[in-house]
């Protein structure tokens, strides 16, 4: 038997410490909140990116009574990312549970997947991915791998 060990590295910065990018991604998917539909789960997640041409899409998360029908804030964004052919560069997520300020919302394994698709195919470089945590902190991971490091592919 082998042992091995997989080390993830990310960085928890404060808001002040955001490039104005950043910063502004941020600002964008809290804005994106509002639009929201989560009358079942009252959890909502908003996404913020920005693509290589300096573009930015956003998305938030769509529920549906016939669960899972709905779809997440992630995939949300970056498929209309894809439609209009851009590459993702950075991924800004934000939740809110409306019985609670804030919460931090990791992405799904389905989105991590669909973020990993469109790194390794579609962008062919890393994609950062930041996460707002319940006090105000960023998790900062440079690349999808740091999320997903086993993804399936065909």
């Amino acid at each position: 038997m082998e042992k091995h060990t997989l080390n993830i590295d990310y960085n928890i910065l404060q808001i002040e410490d955001l490039s104005l990018q950043d910063r502004e991604l941020m600002d964008k998917a809290k804005e994106e909140l509002k639009n929201s539909y989560s009358p079942y789960s009252h959890f909502k997640v908003a996404c913020a990116i920005r693509t290589k041409s300096g573009k930015i899409f956003v998305g938030c998360n769509q529920e549906n009574v016939a669960y899972p029908s709905g779809l997440c804030a992630e995939r949300v964004a970056l498929f209309s990312v894809g439609a209009k052919k851009e590459i993702p560069q950075t991924l800004f997520i934000v939740a809110k549970n409306e019985k609670n300020e804030t919460s931090t919302a990791f992405p799904c394994g389905a989105c991590r997947q669909v973020m990993a698709e469109f790194q390794n195919f579609i962008s062919k470089q890393d994609i950062k991915i930041m996460l707002l945590t319940q006090d105000e902190k960023i998790l900062s991971f440079k690349s999808v791998n740091d999320l997903l490091p086993f993804t399936f592919e065909l």
